[in-house]
């Protein structure tokens, strides 16, 4: 049994729980902390009753006072639909959440992750983003209170780094999809597979030609842990996968995947909404030996499996 414990913020969040199950299995004691906001208890009740697990409801805008060896901070909405729904709730979160771990990881000691965004490229000028790329981000835009909320987080962790000696790791993830998205939360792979599943029309904003790169949750998750795991480098490293497909494609593949007879329905694009989205993962090749080996189309099969669970529920 591995005696190290781990605490994730929003370990009850698609992500968070995700890798709740990878650290149980490996013999971490998990303590999972989330307010519920967008997390669900759904997303975790089969580890509830595990002799190294334990469910904490907190808010991480308040400080935490536990243990623990290893701190993944993953607490913050990440759709669009989410964190634009209660923006001051959105960057205190990020932003009080991350003074707040950085301070429990100081009094600790313990290595402390950062789940960062690609969203903090903004409408990215540089493509495929490379880590080294400032970002071209609009500060006083709807999606602000998202990308300046985990800049912001960024520049914490380096100062508690550089001026604290917190062992620090950061990442930038980009696109991720998989069992336990929220059917609600706007996201475009859980937009297209409810609407395909639902027979609604599918919608597509812009003309369908912007692109992103759509990374399993299995394969980001093992990004997560081999970056906590190695003592060479403190990041930002992107983790994301670097094949890039058009928005047009991926409803087409949905609809070929679903057998669902919806139309395709074409709307205006929101505003600050990325054109170009693709991780460069030079970074994460050499330094963390990771690569995404799940397939799009593998990916969104498990997906819908999911989903179709959800509906018939």
């Amino acid at each position: 049994m591995n005696n190290q414990s781990a605490l994730i913020t929003g370990g009850a969040g698609f992500v968070g729980s995700h890798l709740c199950d990878r650290l149980v299995a490996s013999g971490y004691d998990v303590m999972c902390v989330d307010n519920f906001h967008t997390g669900s208890k759904q997303n975790i009740q089969h580890l509830v009753g595990r002799v190294n697990f334990e469910l904490i409801r907190h808010d991480v805008w308040l400080p935490l006072y536990v243990e623990a060896d290893r701190v993944f901070n993953m607490a913050c909405p990440a759709s669009p639909v989410h964190y634009q729904s209660d923006p001051v709730s959105t960057v205190k979160t990020a932003v009080l959440g991350a003074i707040n771990m950085l301070g429990l990881a100081k009094r600790c000691g313990a290595r402390i992750l950062q789940a960062s965004t690609s969203e903090v490229y903004g409408d990215a000028q540089q493509h495929p983003q490379q880590e080294s790329y400032w970002g071209n981000v609009n500060p006083t835009g709807p999606r602000a209170c998202y990308d300046e909320g985990k800049r912001c987080a960024e520049t914490l962790f380096f100062d508690y780094h550089r001026q604290h000696g917190v062992d620090i790791r950061v990442v930038r993830i980009f696109n991720t999809y998989g069992p336990r998205m929220r059917p609600d939360d706007g996201r475009v792979v859980s937009n297209f597979i409810m609407q395909a599943l639902r027979g609604d029309p599918i919608t597509l904003y812009g003309d369908g030609s912007q692109t992103r790169s759509f990374c399993y949750v299995d394969d980001l998750v093992e990004g997560l842990l081999r970056m906590m795991d190695q003592n060479e480098v403190t990041g930002p490293i992107n983790i994301g996968n670097p094949s890039e497909i058009t928005i047009r494609d991926l409803a087409e593949t949905v609809l070929r995947l679903t057998g669902s007879k919806s139309r395709i329905e074409y709307r205006p694009l929101p505003q600050d909404d990325p054109i170009q989205r693709r991780p460069d993962i030079t970074k994460a090749r050499q330094h963390l030996d990771w690569q995404p080996g799940v397939g799009l189309e593998d990916g969104l099969k498990e997906t819908i499996a999911y989903f179709k669970h959800l509906v018939k529920s």
